[in-house]
């Protein structure tokens, strides 16, 4: 895909300490606080997507799609050590670039779940250019209704409230030793990440299903 490496700070939480911004975006649904200049229009965007989303029964593609960078994309499968073995869930899964990336990369085979049928369509055709349609599906429909129990990665680019509501699927669906991997907000209190990543000013988080 041609992204230069990223630059990437990792620190891993063998027992966390407490973080004032991170204990602030807890407890006001924000991400931590970033002051370079280059991050303003993604946080504009991503400030656009949070006020249209909607956590009820109904879920409804209104948000604006934001996707994932590429160099954050590379990030994020690093950190989770995908490999051919592996079968990536991307929840939410947009243009679906994740997948794609997980099986040309990386001989992995790829699952998008993504409720615009718009985004899946695209997403079909990306595949199919990028040559990995046979090692890459995506499925149109609510993420918190799929069945990922065949997942070993699950990625992540959901809002906190969001990620929260997942604990419980992935605790039940996934398989321990499975990975979870997310961008940009964790799962706040409820579950401590065990890692986490600085990419060019943008956080991922890992956990590691017990």
């Amino acid at each position: 895909m041609g992204a230069s490496v990223p630059r990437v700070t990792t620190r891993v939480n063998a027992r966390r300490r407490h973080r004032p911004a991170q204990a602030a975006a807890q407890n006001t649904g924000r991400g931590p606080r970033y002051h370079a200049p280059q991050m303003r229009p993604f946080l504009l965007a991503f400030a656009v997507l949070i006020a249209g989303v909607h956590l009820g029964a109904q879920r409804r593609p209104d948000v604006r799609y934001l996707p994932t960078p590429q160099n954050v994309v590379d990030a994020m499968l690093e950190f989770v050590q995908v490999g051919p073995g592996d079968v990536v869930y991307d929840l939410g899964s947009g243009d679906g670039r994740i997948p794609i990336t997980a099986a040309l990369r990386y001989g992995a085979r790829g699952v998008g779940i993504e409720i615009d049928p718009v985004l899946v369509r695209r997403s079909e055709e990306q595949a199919r250019r990028a040559g990995v349609a046979d090692r890459v599906r995506f499925i149109t429909g609510d993420l918190f209704q799929a069945d990922m129990s065949e997942a070993t990665v699950v990625t992540l680019f959901l809002l906190p409230g969001m990620n929260i509501e997942l604990i419980p699927k992935f605790r039940t669906q996934l398989r321990p030793g499975s990975r979870i991997v997310a961008h940009h907000f964790a799962m706040g209190g409820r579950w401590e990440p065990e890692a986490e990543r600085d990419v060019d000013g943008l956080m991922i988080y890992r956990w590691t299903v017990p």
